[in-house]
């Protein structure tokens, strides 16, 4: 408990019968399907890594993502909750050739890590059943020390650029009337936190649109393919209006990485795998989207994340509907249905 003083709950028992909560049941299920994914990405990436310590990074990663695989379905069975299906090994192709530079596994695993933390923060505070929120502590703890080994090689080896420098004020001040102009009057510099955001989203659609451009280089399904052509202009956009606001104020921002992706066209996942992966990856940027949205103040930055909101549901839906057609959605838990 660190510095907390303890507090002694003379009249608590634990429940040894204590179910799980929908909380529980949904950030386990969530946990199991994104790692049962992962496992087999990585086990692709693994096969063609030729850096040592990106090896290592991926080793790491691989390990983690199969200890919540093995701690989530543990839990499940414990319940006599179904197990979802998830992903297997008829999901991968070791043997396709290689798709990406060893550079952009790095960057992969900077965003799935922050993807995976956006999971597990939501839940801590959300479960109280004494082994899950352990678990979901582990898997916060051990996802947040690979991403500093993540940061470590990306610094180290020159693979990508900390967030701009800003002077520091000279004293500290409260805002004038301006504060929330946009297109009109005195536009007023950008404030830290509207920086930081800026640079996290292009950050992490940068990684998004190179991974997108592959998938749409290998897919089968030609509606699928049609659909990453679309996901990529929607994050190509996304990236360039943020990039503008940076530029605007001579801040430097993130570069594409779409050079970390090879010619191949033979596909080393399931169409099925790349479907639910990007559906995943856009529900991430709408998460991104709103924290940005709430610590925003300018108004014209508003409507950009506004517009870009709806850019990314409406993917999030469409891809969704195919899943639903081909039948590879798999039901989240849900609530009794009383009429029947």
């Amino acid at each position: 408990m660190g510095n907390l003083k303890p507090i002694n709950l003379s009249s608590y028992k634990t429940n040894p019968s204590e179910k799980l909560t929908s909380a529980e049941m949904a950030k386990l299920w969530a946990t199991y399907m994104g790692n049962s994914m992962a496992k087999y990405i990585l086990l692709y990436f693994l096969n063609h890594v030729k850096d040592e310590d990106i090896r290592t990074l991926l080793e790491n990663a691989l390990t983690l993502s199969e200890n919540f695989v093995k701690t989530s379905k543990e839990i499940f069975i414990k319940e006599n909750y179904p197990v979802p299906i998830g992903f297997s090994e008829e999901d991968v192709n070791l043997d396709a050739p290689r798709l990406f530079q060893d550079e952009f596994y790095v960057h992969y695993l900077k965003y799935t890590s922050k993807a995976g933390m956006s999971i597990y923060n939501v839940a801590i505070p959300l479960v109280y059943r004494k082994d899950v929120k352990e678990f979901f502590r582990y898997c916060m703890d051990s996802t947040l020390d690979l991403l500093e080994q993540t940061n470590e090689i990306l610094m180290h080896k020159g693979l990508i650029m900390k967030p701009p420098f800003i002077p520091i004020p000279n004293e500290a001040k409260f805002v004038h009337e301006d504060f929330l102009n946009g297109y009109f009057g005195h536009v007023r510099s950008l404030h830290a936190l509207e920086i930081t955001h800026l640079y996290d989203l292009i950050e992490s659609n940068t990684t998004s649109k190179a991974l997108i451009h592959a998938f749409t280089q290998v897919v089968k399904d030609e509606k699928i393919r049609k659909l990453f052509e679309r996901g990529e202009d929607i994050t190509t956009k996304g990236i360039e209006n943020c990039m503008k606001k940076l530029y605007e104020e001579n801040l430097p921002s993130p570069t594409f990485l779409n050079d970390l992706v090879t010619s191949s066209t033979f596909s080393p996942f399931s169409d099925k795998l790349m479907l639910f992966h990007k559906l995943d990856m856009y529900t991430l940027k709408i998460r991104a989207l709103g924290n940005a949205i709430a610590v925003n103040g300018r108004r014209d930055i508003g409507q950009l994340y506004s517009k870009a909101l709806v850019r990314n549901a409406s993917f999030v839906h469409e891809a969704s509907s195919i899943m639903i057609e081909k039948g590879w959605f798999e039901q989240p838990p849900s609530a009794a249905d009383r009429e029947n």
